[in-house]
């Protein structure tokens, strides 16, 4: 995706030869080693050739080589770790790299005390801004100020268990008079959006994120690093469904991160069938608890991520 959408802002990108070691066998493990060879020499040229003032690396095989080589180049280099569990480059990196900037207290047991600030993840500006209220934003939206929002977010491309779950529960919803603003993901469009009603707006993209964030009184979100920052942000009731589809299982832990702080519900897709019904009604039905999760992920919320990692960069620019 980055090498499309990076041009296109504006910034020149280059490609490494490098991919992720497979969990099971795989003959592209076999190619590995030289793929990591090769990217290590293809990364000495880029840092000789561009002559950075600091290195920066969010995790990733991609960033592994890189950062590596800067470190061995004595070029000034930061970890900005976004997951409450790190993956293994960003640990194995954490021994060279000068900083770590991690998003989550739990992060921090994996790397150096003395070269670790628990900084946040950046947000979009427009999330740190917001001043609109929840009547305001469901105006906005055309949505009924009376009925209780739910917001179900699968991400741009969407998440197929979570949207044959809110089909089999579409109907009973309508009942407990409950408005649906449900963002399906642009590769389920044709299949979803068919399905609106007066009371179920279905999209496969939300443009503005951080009016329909005001507008909910619940959401239900995957828990990738970004979207639970936003969600701390934000203030409200969330249901996590962690995707099971990443490495390492990092948004379940991301999500259990916030949930044993009693700021969320989370549940994970296998039991989903006897679980999702029950925490959802109750997000629905107790506008105390809702009052209490909003309330305790809001605590936990990093407006000022940003400018923290950029005042640790100019450290490391300045030393």
């Amino acid at each position: 995706m980055e090498m499309t959408r990076v041009p296109k802002a504006g910034f020149p990108i280059k490609g490494l030869w490098i991919s992720g070691i497979q969990r099971k066998f795989s003959v592209q493990n076999l190619l590995f080693p030289f793929r990591l060879i090769v990217s290590l020499w293809r990364s000495y040229f880029i840092l000789k050739r561009f002559q950075p003032q600091v290195v920066i690396g969010t995790g990733g095989f991609a960033s592994g080589p890189l950062l590596y080589m800067a470190t061995r180049m004595n070029i000034p280099s930061l970890i900005q770790e976004q997951n409450a569990f790190p993956g293994i480059t960003n640990r194995l990196l954490g021994k060279y790299v000068q900083r770590i900037c991690i998003a989550n207290t739990e992060a921090a047991r994996f790397f150096p005390k003395h070269k670790t600030e628990l900084t946040g993840n950046p947000l979009r500006s427009e999330l740190i801004q917001l001043n609109i209220s929840p009547a305001e934003a469901r105006k906005k939206m055309g949505l009924s100020h009376k009925k209780t929002t739910l917001l179900v977010v699968g991400g741009s491309l969407g998440a197929r268990r979570i949207n044959q779950l809110m089909v089999n529960h579409l109907e009973r919803l309508s009942k407990m008079e409950v408005q649906i603003v449900w963002q399906c993901g642009s590769l389920y469009e044709k299949e979803y959006v068919p399905l609106q009603t007066s009371h179920v707006h279905i999209t496969p993209f939300i443009d503005d994120m951080a009016v329909a964030y005001a507008a909910a009184d619940v959401i239900i979100s995957r828990a990738g690093a970004l979207a639970v920052s936003e969600l701390c942000q934000v203030g409200k009731a969330v249901l996590f469904i962690p995707s099971p589809n990443v490495a390492e299982n990092h948004q379940y832990k991301n999500a259990l991160a916030i949930a044993n702080k009693d700021a969320a519900f989370v549940i994970e897709e296998n039991e989903l069938d006897h679980k999702f019904q029950t925490q959802l009604d109750v997000l629905l039905s107790d506008k105390k608890k809702r009052k209490a999760l909003g309330e305790s992920i809001k605590s936990l919320a990093k407006p000022d991520a940003t400018q923290s990692i950029v005042k640790q960069i100019k450290s490391l620019v300045n030393d």
